[in-house]
């Protein structure tokens, strides 16, 4: 990802942020040829020094049959993002677009039953808590959820390389950065998120 110094973020809590709120993003390997997976990841922070991302795919899926411990992957994550359009400037300019965006480089490190079985539980977890009648991993039972374990493999992924973007218009004069902000308020949920996100960086 190409990162022009302005745009550069070593926010490493707004990188979670970004991981946590966009968690289906792109797997991307080039061990026989570039493949790329929409997969759920989840950041695993058990060990803040260490921390490392944890994904799954099917093993049917011909990415999962060419990866091995050791491969370079890179996982892809685009955050909140929004058209910025030129008649928001006091001057002839080109149109353009914000958004925030994490790539993370790393090592693949493949799970055990055991580390997948609880992979499984935590992302369960995570998104069925908010249901109105959640369906936990305990709930199904164990023989259950290892008989379907059978068809999921599970990877981890070790930071290597870590990229933070934040192309927020910081490039503009304060008027034309305020009027952006104004006529985003105005626009969808990413246009709201990115004009919040401009607010805090000034």
């Amino acid at each position: 990802m190409f990162i022009p110094k302005i745009y550069r973020s070593e926010d490493y809590e707004l990188m979670k942020q970004i991981i946590k709120e966009n968690a289906f993003a792109l797997l991307i390997s080039s061990v026989d040829k570039i493949r790329a997976t929409h997969s759920m990841m989840m950041l695993n922070e058990d060990d803040p020094e260490n921390i490392y991302i944890e994904s799954h795919i099917s093993r049917a899926n011909p990415q999962a049959k060419t990866l091995k411990n050791g491969d370079e992957v890179l996982c892809d994550f685009l955050g909140a993002h929004t058209y910025i359009s030129s008649s928001w400037y006091d001057h002839v300019n080109v149109s353009t677009w914000n958004y925030e965006a994490v790539q993370i480089y790393g090592k693949v490190e493949l799970m055990n039953q055991e580390e997948l079985y609880n992979h499984l539980e935590k992302l369960t977890a995570k998104y069925e808590n908010f249901q109105k009648c959640p369906m936990f991993v305990e709930k199904m039972g164990r023989e259950f959820v290892e008989k379907e374990m059978k068809g999921a493999f599970g990877l981890k992924i070790i930071p290597t390389e870590i990229f933070i973007k934040q192309k927020l218009s910081q490039n503009r004069k304060e008027a034309d950065f305020q009027n952006i902000i104004s006529n985003l308020e105005s626009t969808d949920e990413n246009g709201k998120k990115i004009a919040e996100r401009m607010k805090n960086i000034k």
